[in-house]
């Protein structure tokens, strides 16, 4: 054949963004084939096991292991005197791993036992005798914080008075003899003049409260040092190069000499950011038995000894003109922080940006203090604080736009930002599609003509009330600088046959981040999903990345990701260039194949080009390398500053029917609008958005962990209640696509988004139902019918006081 007679292929132009791609991972969970923690074992391991404390404050006395030890099938029991200079951990570093003199709550580990099976390491933890002597027990922050109350940490970690800063900025009062664990302070503007100028100005006090995150896969590792005492992890962290750098500090070794091997996560959800005592408990166990040590938690251990949301008791004061303008925003917040002091205590970092720029705030004073008691700690959890500080915003929009007559929409949308805009604390709206997400989510579900309705229908006939609320959100988009470094790494290799291995930083914990990474990078190459293959769980082969928190994956990881796949393009294009004898910038890469760019012409295949690279008297391999790291900064010591390269919008409409005989609440319907920037995994994002939904459904109406007097008394899924499949209302989702300039395609972050103000949402839509504002969570039959029929707590407004 000669040229004339040629073949010539045209490719024509398309695209894998905004498409609805299945998640790369699913195929083998859906299987079966996944291998989660539960799945892993080594050559010789161990079964680690922790005995807890049976009290909830308590001095050690004595413990007596001697009959465990003795148990045949037991090769290590350990307490606090077998470990030579334990270290303190957690966010203020005011607790040890394994206690010693003193417990403060019944997650406490007291000793710890490995074994060659489970079920001799669970004799061998009855066997282990321990003597308390009990000491008052004190579960009310309120009470924590009186003069004269029982001290729970009366021996300072620190130096008398001396102050530590927490990633977050607040002070943790760990050397001052009081119950304060944190406390955090930010103002702009000036309330008191700005509270004389108000036309209307409401107060309530809010009451939020424990819920735990119920992954799935529940907690555990797998401890194992190799002969020459290098340290191997299997760790379900969120966070894995943090982890490595804490472990190196907790266990006085060279961080190079650790290795963290993440293995799939079953769920995350925040409850996997901190150090937690079992894990280091388990390396304990493994440094004693000089075996591997594999240390998995029971389900009530999950429940019991697994992070919370934490629980707050919130004061919002809140002002407006008769035109609609907010004048200011006073908070006052208490934490119950729990007997000791983990990420759930700085959540005050993110409330304090909703209480300042969620609409536009020209005055704000937010103080919080975060109180030590013998309750269960708490931890960093989806949305982390925000769906708490959301509940009552959104209740005050309401309540001010009812008290000047003014409609709700109405009053939202003369507040809400435009693009361009920075707010009173420093944060930057370089993209914002606010006003957009409370219109759409407004008019697709009919909102404004049905509150009316249901307004009018409150005394009608019938027990069965419908009510509908809207709520709206701010969070972080891009990540957050909380660290010295926000960023992410990314290592991109192409093979002789176009085949890309992505390494990045960017952990997978169920997000769908391995499907969205190669989706920019494909996009950019020209390639099939099928010729990637990601690799992001071993520290020993991984780029550096902060960690999976945040909603910062898709925009930092990605942007790093496609910033290798860019540096590969570019050498491509160079090469074909050199092969065709033409610019660089007439050719493009579509379909697997160097293309004519204005054309569409297909000129060599891609696989060739590699192997023409490789094979060449100067050979040459396509890799890369690109490290993102975002135009963020760090708040000052007034907690002010652009904490965040984008910022995520959305706007939820719920719709109830609501049974005044009964109080129970059915959520019929949810209308959603999320500014994300561009849609890049339509499906993904649809998932998360759905999953966000039903988690913040859960957190409305349904989920409480029980603790009384220190005990968790629900510590299982037949007593903790999930919402399950039946219950889960129609959802319409919206997605506005504001277009980013700094993300990745133009998109931002919304993995926490979907949840923050569905619970907001659906207080506006009770009262909307029945006159009557509830400020408790949550909305459980009891708790409704009691505020309908005024009885119970009085964490109720009647709609004639709402004023």
């Amino acid at each position: 054949m000669n040229v004339a007679e040629k073949k010539i292929r045209f490719i024509p132009p398309s695209t894998l963004i905004g498409k609805r791609i299945p998640k790369m991972d699913a195929p083998e969970k859906a299987s079966g084939k996944t291998r989660y923690i539960h799945d892993i074992d080594l050559p010789g391991q161990l079964y680690g096991k922790i005995l807890r404390s049976t009290r909830v404050h308590a001095r050690i006395k004595s413990i007596d292991t001697s009959a465990a030890r003795a148990l045949p099938g037991v090769h290590a029991v350990i307490t606090a005197a077998d470990i030579v200079n334990q270290r303190p951990i957690g966010v203020a570093k005011d607790h040890l791993p394994l206690k010693t003199g003193k417990v403060r709550s019944l997650r406490d580990e007291v000793a710890a036992v490995a074994a060659e099976s489970e079920l001799i390491a669970m004799e061998a933890l009855k066997l282990i005798k321990v003597e308390y002597e009990d000491l008052p027990i004190l579960t009310d922050p309120a009470e924590a914080i009186k003069p004269g109350a029982t001290l729970i940490h009366p021996e300072p970690h620190r130096p008398e008075g001396e102050d530590v800063l927490t990633p977050g900025g607040a002070v943790a009062f760990t050397g001052k003899p009081d119950n304060v664990a944190m406390r955090f302070d930010y103002c702009h503007g000036d309330v008191v003049q700005a509270e004389a100028e108000s036309d209307v100005v409401v107060e309530d006090t809010f009451k939020l409260h424990y819920v735990t995150h119920c992954c799935l896969g529940v907690s555990g590792m797998i401890a194992d040092f190799d002969a020459s005492g290098n340290l191997l992890m299997y760790s379900n962290t969120q966070v894995p190069f943090l982890h490595k750098r804490e472990f190196a500090e907790i266990l006085n070794m060279d961080p190079g000499r650790i290795r963290i091997i993440q293995p799939t996560i079953g769920g995350g959800f925040g409850s996997k950011l901190d150090i937690y005592p079992f894990e280091v408990i388990c390396v304990y166990l493994a440094r004693a038995a000089k075996r591997p040590v594999k240390l998995v938690f029971t389900r009530e251990e999950e429940f019991i000894s697994s992070p919370t949301r934490q629980p707050v008791l919130l004061t919002l004061r809140s002002g407006c003109k008769k035109d609609g303008s907010l004048t200011f925003r006073t908070v006052h917040t208490l934490h119950d922080n729990g007997a000791y002091t983990s990420w759930g205590a700085t959540t005050p970092f993110v409330m304090m940006q909703t209480f300042s720029s969620l609409y536009r705030v020209p005055n704000c004073n937010y103080h919080t203090t975060a109180v030590y008691t013998n309750n269960p700690y708490a931890g960093s959890f989806r949305g982390y604080g925000n769906l708490q500080a959301t509940f009552a915003v959104e209740a005050h929009m309401d309540r001010m736009a009812e008290a000047i007559g003014m409609d709700t929409l109405d009053f939202r949308l003369k507040n809400a930002q435009d693009e361009g805009e920075v707010s009173g604390q420093g944060m930057e709206f370089n993209s914002c599609g606010f006003k957009e997400c409370l219109t759409t989510a407004a008019k697709r579900s009919d909102f404004q003509r049905k509150v009316a309705e249901n307004v009018n229908n409150r005394n009608a006939p019938g027990p069965i009330k419908r009510g509908i609320g809207i709520a709206s959100m701010l969070h972080v988009g891009g990540g957050a600088k909380i660290y010295p470094s926000d960023g992410c790494g990314t290592i991109l290799k192409l093979d002789d046959f176009a085949q890309v291995t992505l390494i990045t930083g960017a952990s997978e914990i169920g997000q769908g981040s391995e499907t969205v990474l190669s989706q920019l990078v494909c996009e950019e190459l020209g390639l099939p999903m099928s010729a990637v293959t990601v690799i992001n769980n071993d520290t020993a082969i991984t780029p550096w990345d902060v960690g999976v928190h945040a909603s910062r994956t898709t925009f930092i990881a990605g942007n790093s990701a496609l910033g290798a796949a860019r540096l590969a393009k570019a050498k491509i294009l160079a090469a074909a260039a050199k092969k065709f004898e033409c610019p660089a910038e007439e050719l493009d890469l579509r379909g697997g194949c160097v293309i004519k760019a204005a054309s569409g012409e297909a000129l060599i295949d891609l696989p060739r080009l590699m192997r023409n690279l490789h094979f060449s008297d100067k050979a040459e391999l396509v890799m890369t390398t690109f490290y993102y790291e975002p135009p963020s900064s760090h708040q000052d010591k007034e907690f002010k500053g652009n904490v965040s390269a984008a910022y995520a919008w959305g706007t939820q409409v719920v719709e109830i029917e609501l049974d005044t005989e009964t109080g129970i609440v059915k959520m019929t319907k949810v209308t959603a609008a999320h500014d994300v920037g561009r849609v890049l995994n339509r499906l993904g994002i649809e998932g998360q958005v759905e999953g966000g939904v039903v988690m913040g459904q859960g957190y409305a109406l349904t989920e409480s962990l029980i603790v009384e007097n220190g005990v968790t008394r629900n510590p299982n899924f037949r007593d903790y209640k999930l919402v399950t499949a039946p219950e889960i209302p129609e959802m319409d989702i919206a997605f506005i696509e504001s277009l980013d300039g700094e993300g990745p395609q133009g998109a931002k972050g919304v993995g926490e988004a979907p949840a923050i103000c569905v619970a907001a949402a659906t207080a506006n839509a009770i009262y909307n139902a029945t006159g009557v504002r509830i400020c408790g969570l949550p909305f459980t039959p009891e708790r409704v019918y009691r505020a309908l029929h005024g009885k119970g707590e009085k964490l109720y407004l009647k709609a004639e006081h709402a004023a």
